[in-house]
């Protein structure tokens, strides 16, 4: 536990500095970083499953997708095709680089990688990407995705305390077994609270309809999907019977084990900001 505590102050402290010494870009390389971590992670838990993808390229090419809507408001390239390149890339490749045995599962797991990672995580580069037709300024758009990651990860921190004190019935037994449908509420809560704390601190930064009472309610998808997110990431732990997918982070994991969460709220916080 001290380990996790330690680790979550210096990641939180590492994030902090990034986004106020190098505001948008501090940002953008963090994200983009965490994705092709991550997703260096979600391939090997595939390799550990018994299946074989095309780990390095996949890498390449989610870093390029996740990165996608910066690189679009930049470039203004067509970007939108990386996935379907990916598509046909790896369909050439897996008929000469894999056995008629590990064909099928070489091309899912590959592309599910990208999607569910890179994809996913792309919401966060467009939150944080700033445009020419923006009512809000660059910093808040970067103070709206910390509110993101935030409630997001107090919800794992909410649940984890109050499943360690109150927690009694089991919520996935089969799947995460210290999981408690009371740390899953409680998490619920401290979400609820980290969410209307940040958007009463960026009152004036924040869009007129993130009041913190709108936050506060807004943040319940978001602590059930990261609660969804972190089950997610478990059955594919279980099914590379492998307890944690790295060692990257000490008391916490891999990246994997820190991002899961994040990954599929990214697209319902883009939805939930109205951004343009």
């Amino acid at each position: 536990m001290r380990q996790r505590i330690a680790s979550t102050i210096l990641l939180w402290a590492l994030v902090g500095a990034s986004l106020w010494f190098f505001r948008t870009t501090g940002a953008l390389v963090l994200v983009t970083l965490i994705s092709v971590l991550t997703l260096r992670e979600f391939y090997q838990l595939m390799h550990g499953a018994g299946y074989d993808p095309f780990d390095k390229f996949g890498m390449f090419l989610g870093g390029l997708i996740t990165l996608s809507p910066w690189l679009d408001a930049r470039f203004d390239g067509p970007l939108d095709l990386l996935l379907p390149f990916a598509v046909i890339v790896f369909a050439y490749r897996l008929l000469g680089e894999r056995t008629p045995e590990t064909r099928v599962e070489s091309l899912a797991s590959t592309l599910f990688g990208i999607v569910y990672v890179a994809v996913m995580l792309q919401y966060l580069v467009a939150i944080i990407t700033p445009l020419p037709r923006d009512t809000i300024t660059a910093d808040a758009r970067l103070l709206l995705c910390l509110w993101l990651v935030a409630t997001t990860k107090f919800c794992d921190m909410g649940a984890l305390l109050t499943g360690m004190a109150i927690g009694r019935h089991k919520m996935a037994p089969q799947i995460s077994p210290k999981k408690t449908w009371e740390g899953a509420a409680g998490g619920i809560v401290f979400s609820m609270g980290v969410g209307a704390l940040i958007a009463w601190l960026a009152r004036d930064q924040f869009p007129a309809h993130m009041t913190p009472l709108a936050a506060a309610f807004m943040a319940i998808p978001i602590a059930i999907t990261g609660i969804v997110a972190d089950l997610v990431e478990s059955v594919l732990k279980r099914r590379a019977n492998m307890k944690d997918s790295g060692a990257t982070i000490p008391g916490i994991g891999g990246m994997f084990d820190l991002s899961d969460s994040i990954i599929l709220v990214a697209p319902i916080g883009y939805f939930l900001f109205r951004l343009p």
